[in-house]
């Protein structure tokens, strides 16, 4: 996957107005199930973003359990569970649209 801003491919990533970096899942201890935990999505939600996507594979085989999704809500961010190139697209109108937005992102599976 492709940033602007940075000169990095990653293959998955976590991003935010301004900043970009690798997802690097044993940091977390995450995995296909069950799935993006709020420990993957803290970093960006710190980064005061009114919304968050989440890119859950190309085959939508990353799991979002409610508890990530609830996390987010509590904080007053708008979620997005999409398939990764939905959540791509999604992603890019919300920046286009002036919305402070971040995105974890997988880029496979």
């Amino acid at each position: 996957m492709k940033v602007q801003g940075s000169a990095i491919t990653y293959k998955d990533c976590k991003v935010w107005p301004g900043g970009s970096r690798a997802w690097d899942w044993r940091e977390t201890g995450t995995e296909h199930s069950p799935g993006v935990q709020p420990a993957d999505v803290k970093e960006v939600a710190e980064k005061g973003v009114q919304a968050l996507v989440i890119g859950r594979g190309m085959s939508e085989a990353l799991k979002v359990p409610p508890s990530t999704v609830e996390y987010l809500k509590k904080q007053g961010i708008d979620v997005r569970v999409l398939q990764t190139e939905q959540a791509v697209k999604e992603y890019n109108a919300l920046v286009a649209q002036g919305i402070r937005v971040g995105g974890v992102f997988h880029s496979t599976c």
